[in-house]
């Protein structure tokens, strides 16, 4: 960065009235991604100035989040704690004539879309009823005509300003570069600007994001994603891959490659590469980014695996097989408790339970069963053999008890693997119990 140029400073600022949103993550990410990649400043402002919807809990789980994702900020700040710098603002604007205190009824006025009562006397900017033109690093250049917006209100009194002044005052003073934040927020910047112009404020450089659709292109809901990212954690996915997976919903690098960690996004990163149309959310493409990241991670995982099994199995004796079968098997790390803990490998450590007619399933009758399985028996320790006289007998009618016999499951993996991680001996008890049973 050259010394003239100005130090890039972005910030994250939402409000605390529910647990972190999904889609929160990739704003927070854009944002963290553009302050890393410049050597520049990242802020985390909780809005929390809405007393009866903000909790501490939620700013609490926001925070968390954003560890666990290993976004990690410069400055802290709350807006709860800055009602005196707002009011310094607002009595300089009533002094020079920019805002004035309304008399008259006031219009119903809204902070981030929710409404707030009327009252008889409120604070409201004195719209000067311009065009507003600003360039988007996203969409372009931008105008509004700020003149259907009126007097707006921002603040309910002097000691409770409204969300448009409280944003544009923290901006000013922190000194943020940069305002990347979803399109949903883009109708608020031309007020935002009016209230830049009103205190003196330099404007800062705008980057609104796509939004994040549902696979039918409508809004995400909880039906496709719109959960709290608390959820995801639960279902077992990794921070790394949630992150991954989130900065490719509406940027693309302009290569092929898909799998990034934390330090390549950080490089690989370009707000000019963000896409104008929205990012449609797949929690399959999620669940592959997140086998992926799986991967790198192989040697910890496969240790959360035997120690999950050794909990399970405390006395038995753990196959290296077995690891790396459950090791392919899984895409997030729930996946190793539904293996493991609801006893669906249970075949490798107990004998499993059979029936008579799970036994023949594939067979015409349970005498063909009882005869594959006898000359398998004599065979057994050949497993060119084994496969030579099922093709010659039907595969299903052969390898179908076989698995059955050994595993006592309709899903298992391929009898070959079975025979070779139980080894000769038990197969011959499994087999041999199956055609008593027949």
């Amino acid at each position: 960065m050259s010394e003239n140029k100005k130090k890039v400073v972005v910030r994250m600022a939402p409000s605390p009235t529910g647990y972190f949103h999904i889609g929160s993550v990739r704003t927070a990410l854009f944002n963290f991604l553009f302050a890393r990649q410049n050597e520049g400043t990242f802020i985390f402002r909780s809005e929390d100035t809405n007393d009866a919807r903000s909790k501490k809990e939620y700013e609490d789980n926001i925070l968390e989040s954003l560890k666990w994702l290993g976004l990690s900020y410069d400055m802290f700040m709350k807006q709860s704690e800055r009602t005196e710098v707002y009011v310094s603002y607002l009595k300089k604007m009533i002094e020079n004539g920019s805002a004035y205190i309304s008399k008259d009824e006031a219009a119903t006025a809204t902070r981030k879309g929710e409404e707030i009562e009327q009252r008889s006397e409120v604070i409201r900017l004195r719209n000067p009823n311009k065009k507003i033109i600003f360039e988007d690093l996203v969409r372009g250049t931008i105008e509004f005509d700020t003149t259907e917006s009126g007097d707006f209100v921002i603040a309910k009194s002097l000691t409770e300003p409204l969300y448009h002044l409280a944003v544009v005052v923290d901006d000013h003073e922190t000194g943020a570069t940069h305002i990347i934040r979803g399109e949903d927020i883009l109708s608020s910047t031309p007020r935002q600007i009016l209230i830049q112009e009103a205190i003196g404020a330099t404007r800062p450089i705008y980057a609104h994001i796509p939004l994040i659709l549902a696979p039918d292109r409508s809004k995400l809901s909880k039906r496709y994603g719109a959960t709290s990212l608390v959820e995801y954690q639960k279902q077992g996915y990794l921070p790394e891959a949630i992150l991954n997976y989130m900065a490719l919903l509406g940027w693309n690098p302009g290569t092929e490659k898909e799998i990034f960690t934390l330090p390549e996004l950080i490089e690989a990163f370009s707000i000019e590469k963000v896409q104008k149309g929205g990012a449609i959310f797949d929690e399959k493409k999620l669940r592959w980014v997140n086998k992926e990241h799986i991967k790198l991670q192989k040697e910890k995982i496969i240790e959360i695996i035997k120690e999950k099994i050794s909990n399970k199995y405390p006395e038995q004796t753990i196959d290296v097989r077995i690891l790396e079968l459950i090791f392919e098997r899984i895409e997030v790390l729930t996946d190793i408790d539904r293996l493991i803990e609801d006893g669906e490998l249970d075949y490798f450590f107990n004998e499993p339970a059979l029936t008579k007619e799970k036994i023949a399933w594939k067979t015409s009758t349970p005498e063909e069963a009882k005869k594959h399985l006898e000359h398998v028996l004599t065979i057994i320790g050949d497993s060119d053999a084994v496969m030579k006289y099922a093709e010659e007998a039907g595969k299903g009618n052969v390898l179908w008890p076989l698995r059955y016999a050994l595993s006592g499951k309709e899903k298992s993996p391929d009898p070959f693997t079975l025979l070779s991680i139980l080894g000769p001996d038990v197969a011959k008890e499994r087999i041999e119990k199956a055609i008593t049973i027949l």
